[in-house]
């Protein structure tokens, strides 16, 4: 006899009893809805890419009636540059336009309630979307290549690594401005004019202002131009640039996870999370 209702031991439980989900279930799942949405609506994945070879198309022929022989001379970094803009663009909005979606259909609540947290959530939908936009992106390139007649050296133990620690930092900037969505809703305006400060960023004279270094996109811009117009290799750039790289891209990201943070805390007690 004993004074307590008897426990069950673990050899009790039954085989089939479902196993609390992990981290590598919600990356896996994550990125399958990412490639679902990407392979049941190519329309609209194919008209991303169509609109970015158009914005390319004006930027090149008009700039070719314009410039002339001065556009030539630079096409090659205007190739980069266009490149790690629609990286950027895409790295951005994947936190901050999927959270303002998220808000309208009235679907923010699941993430919310999830085991795993709203914002590791967050995180890696906007890690699915990058590498969606590298893809999207790797097409775009290739197209702009074609068409200018214009040679790059693509090495992608090189372009990979620099271009993803580039855009780091913007995704940390798309982490703040999806928390700033979470409690003001309608922002989408001053979303969209961000995104057109990247090109400010791309093109910083890094050379004759040292301390755009510190600045998102600044130092991994001028990088990837030494990469993909000048051939260095990777191992071939000094420690110092590389560790500023890091250093820019895990700050960036960072702040903008805090920011993400605190404001998704903030919303709940102000009692505003699901309200729009």
């Amino acid at each position: 006899m004993t004074g307590g209702p008897e426990r069950s031991s673990p050899a009790a439980d039954p085989p089939d009893r479902p196993r609390p989900a992990t981290y590598y279930h919600l990356a896996r799942a994550v990125l399958y809805r990412e490639y679902l949405i990407f392979v049941r609506y190519p329309a609209n994945a194919i008209g991303g890419i169509v609109v970015a070879l158009f914005f390319f198309g004006v930027l090149f022929y008009g700039g070719r009636l314009l410039a002339g022989q001065a556009l030539a001379d630079s096409l090659s970094g205007i190739i980069v540059g266009y490149f790690l803009w629609t990286l950027s663009v895409g790295a951005y909005s994947s936190v901050s336009s999927d959270i303002g979606s998220e808000v309208q259909w009235g679907t923010l609540e699941r993430h919310i309630t999830t085991p795993f947290g709203f914002a590791p959530v967050a995180l890696l939908k906007g890690v699915a979307k990058v590498l969606r936009t590298f893809l999207t992106s790797a097409v775009v390139l290739a197209v702009m290549l074609l068409l200018t007649g214009t040679r790059l050296s693509l090495d992608p133990l090189t372009v990979i690594p620099v271009a993803g620690l580039a855009i780091a930092s913007v995704l940390g900037l798309g982490f703040a401005a999806g928390g700033v969505t979470v409690l003001y809703k309608r922002i989408g305006n001053w979303l969209n004019l961000l995104q057109f400060g990247f090109v400010a960023l791309i093109s910083a004279p890094v050379l004759d202002a040292p301390w755009t270094r510190f600045l998102p996109l600044a130092h991994g811009s001028a990088m990837l131009q030494r990469a993909m117009v000048d051939g260095v290799r990777l191992w071939e750039f000094e420690l110092a640039d590389l560790g500023l790289l890091a250093a820019v891209a895990l700050g960036y990201l960072l702040g903008g996870y805090v920011v993400f943070h605190y404001a998704t805390r903030r919303a709940r007690r102000l009692g505003v999370l699901g309200d729009y």
